[in-house]
Formats: structure tokens, sequence, C-alpha cells
């Protein structure tokens, strides 16, 4: 049975994301039968199949709650081991080098890139709300986005996004100017709106992702 760990460390919507692959498990019995638990040991992460990093709140705060409770140093190891892991909203900037909010901070490292503010958009920030995703070439092509039409809404919530090479980007989301909603490096993936919050086709997001 898959072990899929959900990492606490104080900065995300745990219930919100648990109860999002529950509901995935009640309703699709057909799928491999896994296991979810909410994990703040570092010791444990290496226990799991796979990991679920989610996040709501500030950059530099929810990367001093990593490196003080060395689930920093964790994830890296979890990440190089080769098995999946996947950011959702703060959770995926955290995967990237840098971020600018509140000033400079340094990110985990494991995707080339940075996470900046929305900047001469005209518009409202924080980005609240429903919002199109439309996929890349690569993103046409990814496991993570199987079923999941082009174009299709997500809900989003967030005041800075990142910046990296189009090499990584399944889907961009327009607000403003294009900006990468959802990535993947390797056995890595994140996405900027919330999954846990976008019905029908964050289930099935959630559920491509288990199924890797």
């Amino acid at each position: 049975m898959n072990k899929i760990g959900i990492i606490n460390y104080g900065a995300g919507n745990l219930g919100s994301v648990k109860n999002a692959l529950a509901f995935i498990q009640n309703q699709m019995p057909s799928m491999p039968p896994f296991e979810v638990c909410i994990e703040s040991s570092p010791e444990r992460l290496k226990l799991y199949d796979k990991l679920i990093l989610p996040g709501v709140g500030a950059f530099g705060s929810a990367m001093n709650a990593l490196h003080s409770t060395s689930l920093s140093e964790a994830i890296c190891e979890f990440a190089q081991s080769g098995k999946f892991i996947l950011g959702i909203c703060l959770g995926l900037q955290l995967l990237f080098e840098k971020s600018f909010e509140f000033g400079e901070h340094k990110g985990l490292g494991l995707i080339s890139g940075e996470v900046v503010g929305f900047n001469n958009t005209g518009l409202k920030v924080p980005h609240i709300g429903w919002n199109n995703c439309y996929f890349t070439t690569l993103g046409k092509q990814s496991p993570l986005l199987r079923d999941i039409k082009d174009g299709s809404f997500f809900y989003f919530v967030h005041s800075f996004h990142i910046k990296t090479s189009e090499a990584f980007i399944l889907a961009y989301c327009e607000y403003g100017y294009p900006f990468g909603a959802i990535v993947n490096k390797d056995n890595l993936f994140g996405i900027q709106p919330h999954p846990e919050k976008s019905h029908n086709v964050g289930l099935c997001l959630l559920k491509n992702f288990l199924e890797l």
C-alpha cells in the first residue's frame, strides 16, 4: 500500500488536502489502496512513497519553520531519492531558489527560478478566485494533467508567482500577464492554485499525482 505524506510545518491547509485525498479514495475504489498521514517528523519522511508540501502564508516564515525543524534537509533528501513530491501554492514556491516576498529569502533550491510579486498589472492583488490554466506542449503530454481539459478553471489565492524556465512549465495562467501556474522538473511537481479547492478538476489532478 502506497504511503502519502502531507508535510506539516505549521503553514498549510492540511485538513483540506487530507479530506480531498480521502474523497478520492472513497469515490474511486478501483484505485490502488493508499494511506495518507500528516507528518511533521523529518526522520519519517523517507518512509513515504510520495509527499505533498502544502502551504499558505509568507515565504520567509515558512522557510524558517522548515529549517528549524530540519524538514528542509529531509525534503531535499527525499527529492534526491527520485520519489514524487507535489508542492501546492506556497509549497510550490518553496521548491524554488529564492523569493522576494518581504525581503529576499532563500528557498529549497530544488527547481531553478524565483518568486516575485505581481508588477504593474493594474489588477487587484492578491489574485483571488477562479482562473484558467492553459497547457504548454509539455503540459499536454504530462500524466499530472491527464483527463483535464486545456483552459480548465482552478482556484487561486496568492500575491506572488514563480519566474522559471519554460522547460519546467506545464501550464500558464493569465493575470495581467502570463505566469507559470503548474510546473514539473523530474520527480518534482508544483501547482500555484489550490487543487483541493478546485472541485472536480483539482481532484482529478490529485488523483493523477497519486497514480504516478
